[in-house]
């Protein structure tokens, strides 16, 4: 009888940590917001984010802010990508909080990417179409 119950509880184990490694998709599909506003803003948004382990695909919207990801969660998590975006100087809009880049590295971005500067964004707003 104590072998059974050993048995079982051995089973009982092994499925639950085979439910807890698929709970995590290999090609998750996750997609936020990320302040930005020009073509440098997306080269770096997105270099950031494939630059995170675990990061497929990454493409941000110039006009929407929208970065749509696939990702392997496996490897990385949500927070530890947009964590990296943060730190390359990209502030986050979520629906609930905003992570805001550190000083140091919002003010290391290119003059014309200062997107908390309202003039620098109605530049942009009048440069549609352009890339720089």
């Amino acid at each position: 009888m104590k072998k059974i119950v050993i048995l079982f509880s051995a089973i009982l184990m092994g499925l639950s940590m085979q439910a807890q490694e698929t709970a995590l998709n290999k090609n998750a599909r996750v997609s936020f917001e990320v302040d930005g506003v020009c073509g440098m803003c997306k080269k770096r948004i997105e270099k950031a984010a494939l630059n995170s382990k675990g990061v497929k695909y990454a493409l941000w919207n110039v006009k929407t802010h929208q970065l749509n990801l696939i990702v392997d969660e496996r490897k990385t998590t949500i927070s530890e990508v947009q964590k990296n975006i943060a730190n390359v100087g990209h502030d986050i809009i979520l629906k609930d909080k905003k992570i805001v880049a550190p000083t140091k590295a919002y003010n290391s971005v290119n003059p014309c990417c200062k997107y908390r500067d309202k003039k620098v964004v109605e530049d942009h707003k009048g440069m549609k179409g352009m890339k720089h």
